[in-house]
């Protein structure tokens, strides 16, 4: 009989993490000795269209609207409020609730998404099938929702961010990672992070990298699209979510710097997210409109990688960039932040610079003025192989 593998996702829409888990499934789903399913705790995400046809989507309700955009909020706002009127969450949870919110107030960094994860995971529906493997891919709602409400034999939960600095807290998740038979850090750093909360889980912890397939990326990047505006100076590109870990605040900061230097330079975003108001109401304060370009997210990003002229990814806290994997796959010069050190080889594919607006404009426009320099780095990184048959051998050996 085949092995049963469920695979939990908070949401679904276009972002790192859940760009890895579609890879993931696409690996899974070659193997007829398994049958997958997929549940997102949401019931929302454009990337359900782009799934293979033999994972089961479980869910009874979906929407393929993107969270990260205007059109997706109204019903992520209906799926929130049914979570909290669902089994009278709102007022059995209100202690929980309190308790959290009084500890983030104390530590002045009050989130509210992670509180409402543990809603989520309380309101949302529930199914009586027995799996041999589940697994909960990102922290929060889906860890909560595989370590309380689904019946398996094995459990396994994947870590994607610095676990602290993102908000979390052992009270927060309730211990939930003690339960789990293996748990699963995409990085190094992001390991130790972990397992300074959790040290009892270092025995069960393993590196599980993201999975890219470079070969359907390299093809990808040879369809139409990427850049249509006939811009002729130095391009620069970052992907990722509108999101304050992403830190874009600094790098529209040194863009004003680089055009105070006069350089020929455009800046380029590809994601979409809740910080989309105030960082064009900063680009309008530094009179960045033509210079500094939110451009949402998009189907096939590939493109835009394989057109620009310098990669920058400056973050103040990340796990491990699935857009930095892709950047180096397609050979582009890459300059990261000390938080994604570990992605690049400093000075031999890429650049770690710290995360300082004028620190930043200095290390982009050496790295503009030195064309070759940017070409060398772009080769070495494109050597960069992942491969993803170790990573997934250790969720086979659950089974």
């Amino acid at each position: 009989m085949k092995k049963r593998i469920l695979f939990v996702v908070n949401t679904f829409s276009r972002a790192g993490a859940e760009t890895a888990l579609l890879s993931l499934l696409k690996v899974f789903a070659e193997n007829n000795q398994y049958e997958i399913s997929l549940f997102v705790l949401m019931g929302q995400g454009e990337l359900a269209l782009s799934m293979p046809e033999n994972v089961r989507l479980v869910n009874s309700h979906y929407s393929t609207k993107s969270v990260l955009e205007k059109s997706g909020k109204p019903v992520m706002i209906k799926t929130v409020l049914c979570a909290l009127l669902a089994h009278g969450n709102l007022f059995r949870l209100s202690g929980y609730l309190l308790e959290n919110w009084n500890a983030m107030r104390k530590k002045k960094k009050v989130r509210g998404d992670k509180l409402l994860w543990r809603v989520l995971s309380e309101g949302a529906e529930r199914f009586n099938e027995e799996y041999d493997l589940a697994v909960a891919f990102l922290e929060g709602g889906s860890a909560y929702y595989v370590a309380d409400h689904v019946r398996a034999k094995k459990k396994a939960a994947f870590i994607h961010i610095d676990y602290e600095k993102a908000g979390y807290s052992r009270n927060l998740d309730r211990d939930c990672y003690l339960g789990f038979d293996a748990v699963f850090p995409i990085g190094e750093n992001v390991k130790n992070k972990f397992l300074g909360v959790y040290p009892e889980c270092r025995n069960r912890t393993f590196l599980f990298p993201n999975v890219v397939n470079q070969e359907e990326i390299r093809k990808k990047a040879k369809e139409p699209g990427g850049f249509a505006d006939n811009y002729n100076g130095i391009r620069i590109l970052t992907v990722g979510r509108l999101s304050p870990q992403k830190s874009y605040p600094v790098a529209i900061e040194t863009m004003y710097l680089l055009k105070q230097e006069r350089a020929d330079v455009r800046w380029y975003v590809l994601g979409e997210g809740p910080e989309r108001k105030k960082l064009e109401h900063l680009i309008a304060d530094y009179g960045l409109e033509k210079d500094f370009c939110l451009c949402g997210s998009v189907d096939n990003p590939y493109p835009y990688y394989a057109q620009t002229d310098l990669y920058v990814h400056a973050t103040g806290f990340e796990g491990k960039s699935i857009a930095i994997q892709e950047a180096q796959t397609l050979g582009c010069a890459v300059i990261v932040s000390e938080s994604s050190a570990e992605q690049v080889q400093d000075g031999e594919d890429g650049i770690v610079c710290e995360l300082n607006p004028q620190v930043l404009k200095n290390t982009i426009l050496n790295l503009i003025n030195e064309p070759r320099k940017r070409a060398a780095f772009g080769r070495k990184a494109a050597l960069r192989k992942t491969n993803c048959e170790e990573q997934v051998r250790l969720l086979e050996e659950l089974l």
